[in-house]
């Protein structure tokens, strides 16, 4: 499961032993993996919760946590080589079957909420100019996004299965209007502005309150850095997948940060976190005028519908790689002629039109939608690290090749810190929200183990079951009695 096939090149396919890729195409596909639709959002997201102050530091603990846990899938794609089934193969070797499949599922899921932000996108970057669409959460945006979702069903199950074109297009059209927005921005900065920002608002709370409410939204645009060791068999020499990974992870990392940062010299605070998304869109176009937001507004859109093809089917090979390692029902492990795993498809587009409907009932449907796709991912995550500080601690009883490095266990460790800290900054709403999707989950678990004539559940993942439902009867409860809300 190649993450860094959705956004960047796919033509170098993990099947391909013969691909010499260099340094400068592996630091190019870690730009093309992580640079999503989330960077368009972010000027908004950061002014709801935090100054400049509070921006500098959640992008340092950001940058620095995400970086650990590019090197954690670096390690252990050197370490473990025999483990070549995706992200929740960690899991699945490091803690269980049943966490395996959790890992599994809460990815794939991660993958399909995370396709729902980029059809709210589009809906409120065209509700800009077509009010009946709003932010992307009205009737009529949530009809032309289902069209959209199940559009582009159709069009993959055909055989629609290469996008290096369309990718091609997608990456320029990506890193364009980001690029001239840093330059403009820092060119119409104002320095009495910047500064009146600085400290955040009075709304934004405490220091830590407010780097902590940001931590969601840096995971989200950080999405793809796993995908940074997949080619590392194919590398031309095996010493440039790290060196690629930092290239491309601290280019990917300034980007992000000044994206952020330059905004807050262009307008208060207070009006940008009022801004309609894409909020780049409205800060350009209070620097240049209307051509600005026209162009954001054109990259973004050009950007989102061409790098969907690439998540979809991302999303779709999550459960059809596990279905064929026996962790998921067979059905799922069916494909057509045109080597398309439709039924996989076919969950992957029904999950995401679930979520996309659950979107009218939330007061800021794309935040939702982003900070919900962050938290499911956030279990894969912490499982993948703990598995590489499992392994540099014991080395010789996770079967790893070579011997573990202070360097590997320190990293190890801090990735798992980071991931455990975002799962605290999630909150509990998240939480228990990402609870009701995982824990109907089990179902799929129990019908590949009677398929396989298996016992159900070993006494551990019994009481795993046991968290996950009463987790998710928490959550029911607290959504039907407001306790949390949407």
């Amino acid at each position: 499961m190649a993450q860094a096939d959705t956004h960047g090149d796919t033509g170098a396919g993990p099947t391909a032993p013969t691909a010499k890729l260099t340094l400068l195409t592996l630091t190019a596909m870690v730009v093309g993996s992580m640079v999503g639709a989330g960077v368009f959002s972010l000027p908004r997201r950061f002014a709801q919760e935090t100054g400049v102050a509070g921006a500098l530091i959640a992008w340092s603990v950001a940058g620095l946590g995400m970086l650990m846990l590019a090197f954690v899938f670096q390690t252990l794609a050197v370490r473990r080589p025999d483990l070549d089934a995706g992200v929740y193969a960690y899991a699945k070797a490091g803690f269980g079957e049943y966490l395996g499949f959790f890992s599994a599922f809460g990815y794939w899921a991660s993958a399909c909420v995370g396709n729902v932000t980029y059809w709210v996108l589009i809906m409120s970057t065209i509700g800009a100019i077509a009010p009946a669409l709003g932010d992307g959460d009205t009737a009529l945006a949530i009809i032309l996004s289902s069209a959209g979702l199940w559009g582009f069903f159709l069009l993959i199950r055909r055989g629609v299965k290469e996008a290096t074109a369309i990718n091609r297009i997608v990456t320029v059209a990506k890193l364009v209007p980001i690029i001239v927005f840093v330059i403009l921005a820092l060119f119409y900065l104002e320095p009495s502005v910047f500064a009146d920002n600085f400290g955040g608002a009075d709304y934004a709370g405490s220091l830590f309150n407010q780097v902590r409410g940001t931590m969601l939204a840096t995971v989200f645009v950080f999405l793809g850095v796993e995908g940074a060791s997949v080619y590392s068999r194919h590398a031309k020499r095996r010493e440039d997948v790290g060196r690629a990974t930092l290239l491309g992870f601290l280019s990917v990392f300034a980007i992000f940060a000044s994206v952020t940062i330059v905004s807050y010299g262009i307008l208060p605070m207070s009006e940008i976190a009022e801004l309609r998304q894409p909020s780049m869109a409205g800060v350009l176009e209070a620097a240049v005028g209307t051509w600005g937001s026209v162009f954001v507004s054109v990259g973004l859109i050009v950007s989102v519908l061409g790098a969907y093809l690439a998540w979809s089917l991302m999303a779709a090979e999550v459960l059809f790689v596990a279905a064929k390692d026996e962790d998921m029902p067979r059905f799922l492990g069916r494909s057509s002629g045109d080597d398309v795993p439709v039924p996989a498809l076919l969950m992957t587009t029904a999950l995401s039109q679930v979520v996309l409907v659950v979107t009218a009932f939330s007061d800021d449907a794309f935040s939702f939608a982003l900070d919900l796709t962050s938290s499911l991912s956030l279990i894969p995550f912490l499982l993948a690290a703990a598995f590489a500080a499992k392994i540099a601690l014991r080395p010789r009883q996770e079967r790893v090749e070579g011997r573990s490095t202070r360097r590997e266990l320190v990293v190890g460790i801090l990735a798992t810190l980071y991931t455990a800290f975002l799962l605290y900054a999630a909150g509990l709403k998240f939480v228990l929200v990402s609870f009701i999707i995982y824990a109907p989950a089990t179902f799929l678990f129990v019908k590949a183990r009677r398929e396989q004539n298996r016992r159900l559940f070993s006494p551990k993942e019994a009481l795993i079951c046991a968290v996950s439902v009463v987790g998710a009867v928490v959550g029911i409860v607290a959504l039907a009695v407001g306790w949390i809300e949407l």
